[in-house]
């Protein structure tokens, strides 16, 4: 009886010890899959302000999601990809831009990432004229795409003084 006892508890011991080998595996891959995530979803910070600085329309909107909306201070909601693009196009045949937008905060929750940033714009006017410089503040949604790509899905902006009495 003794041997039968001592037996089944070595099984159990190195049942147990298999098991807590096994769950420190899992956590150390959740953990690394965690970091190649996070470190994902931050270049796709440094993806989009590049891109919006390159003044290239199809490299931007590559970056977006199907249903992204952007939501500018004082105007109305932009909705869509479609709808995105056209607002950037007229955009882009008015003026060629120069975003310099400063993370202040970031976090990643599973296939979203949400970032916080402030902003100084730089537009220079296709048919001449001033710089027009801009300072404000922004929130930007990131979500991961079925293909892996971290993509924007929502980009509210707006300047951190009060509108001019233009």
């Amino acid at each position: 009886m003794r041997i039968v006892l001592v037996g089944c508890s070595l099984a159990l011991l190195a049942s147990a010890c298999t098991a807590a080998a096994s769950s420190s595996t899992v956590a150390n891959t959740s953990s690394a899959d965690s970091t190649a995530r996070d470190s994902a979803a931050h270049k796709a910070h440094e993806s989009y302000v590049r891109v919006i600085n390159s003044n290239n329309i199809d490299s931007l909107t590559s970056l977006m999601t199907e249903d992204v909306v952007f939501l500018a201070a004082n105007a109305p909601p932009i909705v869509g990809k479609p709808a995105v693009r056209a607002w950037a196009v007229d955009y882009l045949k008015a003026f060629k831009t120069k975003w310099d937008k400063p993370v202040q905060e970031f976090v990643v929750s599973g296939d979203y990432a949400f970032e916080r940033y402030k902003y100084t714009s730089t537009d220079t006017p296709i048919g001449g004229g001033k710089d027009i410089v801009d300072t404000g503040w922004g929130l930007v949604v990131y979500h991961r795409d079925a293909d892996g790509t971290w993509r924007v899905a929502r980009d509210a902006f707006g300047p951190d003084h009060p509108a001019s009495g233009k």
